[in-house]
């Protein structure tokens, strides 16, 4: 037994060159591609297997966009319990030797609790009204940060009493990969359904923008690279880099136009409790009515204009393009890193030509935070709908004081004359 302790001991501080290899990810192209494919060299093919596969699934995206916010937003969770799967899926291999006790129904047994606090706490921020006609689901949303901060405290405690004697670090290693994981995935898929609430346009555009960037800097660095871009990726190419920039501002720009005329994508996402249904119907704000503006005095001897009519929403469309082409890639680079260090190629064979859905989403999540703080910081304003539903939930005393306040705090101002009675 002692010998058998100084042995994981010793396994347990090697270093990261001797980190076993995982094994290699199994062909998931189908037969039929195969032969279709067989006479072409590995470039060329691989060429038409990720065009083939990016097509489908670009298809597929748009199907699931006409089917509503409420299958994007079954998408989106899909892709994240996906990510989280192929992540802690490395680990375990990984250490498979260890034999861990508790690791994998652990690790699950956190995404189900991260998960219940951060949908639930949109299920109170979007559906008060539904909630409120509805006892039992009253009571969770009480006390929903209680039971969720009990719910994650036994994860915690059960995952003190897991531990085993002389095996202590390995063990808090991958205590600290399935929160990194957790963070990664979780938190910033949560932010993607922020944005859908806010309006579809703040769903598609950034999500667009990085799948164009992904395609044109493939185009462009398989048919024009020739110098590197970075070392952690070595295909990775200054023309593929710089022609996926410039391709993703004007996508940005031209996409945003289109979107832009249509309420469905332009007003924000609501729940009506009684349709029992998602609706997007609103006047559009200032964002998405067409403006005039006056071309810089430097254009116009280009362009031969000297006004434009554009959406306000354009100019933000811009920030979000440059973010995705210029910022966004750097996902990709922190993954192929992530990959180099575990000796993989890709996360999984989920995709053929393409590897896992974490390979094809690694820019999605940074993208995701950055829109965010995007609305927030520059967008977003007072809500009247989200405010006027708080109301509704109050107690009646509760409600009337509020009416109380408004009234005078509006006699005040001189919008209403001290003689209104209410």
């Amino acid at each position: 037994e002692v010998d058998l302790e100084e042995r994981l001991c010793e396994l347990d501080l090697r270093s990261d060159s001797d980190v076993p290899d995982v094994p290699p990810p199994t062909d998931s192209t189908p037969e039929i591609l195969k032969k279709a494919l067989s006479g072409l060299s590995a470039r060329w093919k691989n060429w038409w297997i990720r065009g083939i596969l990016t097509l489908a699934m670009i298809s597929g995206f748009f199907l699931i966009i006409y089917m509503g916010s409420f299958m994007l937003m079954l998408l989106v969770l899909s892709i994240q319990v996906k990510c989280y799967h192929e992540i802690i899926t490395i680990g375990y291999r990984v250490y498979h030797s260890y034999d861990l006790p508790w690791f994998r129904s652990l690790s699950w047994y956190f995404l189900l609790c991260v998960n219940y606090f951060f949908y639930g706490e949109t299920v109170a921020d979007y559906f008060a009204t539904f909630v409120q006609r509805r006892e039992q689901l009253q009571f969770l949303i009480r006390y929903h940060r209680f039971i969720s901060f009990a719910l994650y405290l036994t994860g915690f405690c059960m995952f003190v009493l897991s531990l085993v004697k002389k095996h202590y670090r390995l063990q808090f290693y991958m205590f600290a990969w399935t929160h990194v994981t957790l963070l990664i995935t979780v938190t910033q898929s949560h932010l993607v359904i922020q944005n859908l609430f806010e309006g579809m346009i703040w769903f598609l555009v950034p999500i667009s923008s990085v799948i164009c960037n992904d395609i044109t800097a493939y185009i462009f660095g398989f048919f024009f690279g020739r110098t590197p871009l970075i070392k952690l990726s070595p295909k990775k190419t200054w023309e593929g880099f710089i022609g996926g920039f410039f391709s993703t501002v004007v996508f940005g720009f031209i996409f945003s136009y289109f979107l832009a005329q249509y309420q469905y994508f332009v007003c924000p996402v609501e729940y009506n409790s009684e349709t029992n249904r998602f609706v997007t119907e609103c006047e559009p704000s200032e964002l998405f009515q067409m403006k005039k503006y006056s071309v810089p005095l430097l254009l116009q001897a280009v362009l031969g204009w000297e006004t434009v009519n554009m959406y306000p929403f354009q100019m933000h469309s811009f920030a979000l393009s440059i973010f995705a082409s210029l910022i966004g890639p750097f996902g990709g680079f922190f993954a192929s890193g992530f990959k180099r260090a575990f000796k993989i190629k890709d996360f999984a064979d989920t995709i053929p030509g393409h590897g896992g859905i974490m390979d094809r989403f690694d820019c999605q999540y940074l993208m995701a935070t950055f829109v965010h703080v995007y609305i927030t910081s520059f967008i977003r304003g007072p809500n009247p709908s989200k405010l006027l539903k708080q109301l509704l939930i109050l107690q009646p005393e509760q409600q009337l004081s509020v009416y109380k306040t408004l009234k005078s705090h509006l006699v005040e101002k001189g919008i209403l004359q001290p003689s209104l009675r209410g």
